[in-house]
C-alpha cells in the first residue's frame, strides 16, 4: 500500500458535503478532548488497536486533529491528521453499514482542510488502501517507491 500525495490548494469545498450529510442526520465535526474514550472504543471495535493508538496523538494536538462522524450521538466514523508524522493524513474509517453514503468523503475533506489550514500546500496520505477513492475524492496521486514508508519496523506483537 503506497503513500499518496494530495494538492491541498485544489481541495473541493467542504461545506456542501457537510450540509448533504447533515440532511441525512450525519454530523461531521472536530472531536472534543473529552470524547477520547468513545472514539477510541469505536476504532478498536471496528478497525484496530493500532489505529486507536495512532489517532490518540491527535487528541493532544491543539486544536484536536481528529474529526468524527456521528449519528444520534454515536460515533460512526473518524479521520485524523498530524498524528503519525507532520503533514500526514490518516488513519480514517467509517462503520461498514454507512460506507458509500459520503461519510468518508466528508471526513477526508475535513481532515485535509485541517492540514491546509495549518499552512501546508501538499499533504501525504499514509499507507493508502482504497487508492481509487482518494484519486476520485481529492485528486491524490501515488508516491512512487513509498512502500513500506514510515511503517517499516512494526512491532510483531500486534
Amino acid at each position: 500500500m503506497p503513500d499518496m500525495l494530495v494538492n491541498l490548494l485544489k481541495l473541493p469545498p467542504l461545506e456542501p458535503v457537510l450540509q448533504d450529510l447533515a440532511a441525512s442526520q450525519i454530523q461531521v465535526r472536530r472531536a472534543q478532548p473529552f470524547e477520547i474514550t468513545p472514539v477510541m472504543e469505536f476504532i478498536e471495535e471496528e478497525f484496530s488497536v493500532r489505529w486507536a493508538d495512532e489517532i490518540s496523538v491527535g487528541f493532544s494536538n491543539k486544536p484536536v486533529s481528529v474529526f468524527i462522524a456521528t449519528v444520534e450521538g454515536n460515533v460512526v466514523g473518524f479521520a485524523a491528521y498530524e498524528c503519525t508524522r507532520r503533514n500526514f493524513f490518516g488513519p480514517t474509517g467509517v462503520a461498514e453499514d454507512l460506507r458509500g453514503r459520503g461519510v468518508g468523503k466528508g471526513l477526508v475533506l475535513a481532515g485535509l482542510w485541517g492540514l491546509r489550514e495549518m499552512g501546508y500546500a501538499y499533504g501525504v496520505i499514509g499507507r493508502v488502501g482504497p487508492i481509487a477513492f482518494y484519486e476520485k475524492t481529492v485528486g491524490a496521486i501515488p508516491i512512487l517507491d513509498s512502500e513500506p514508508g514510515i511503517y517499516t519496523d512494526l512491532l510483531k506483537s500486534y
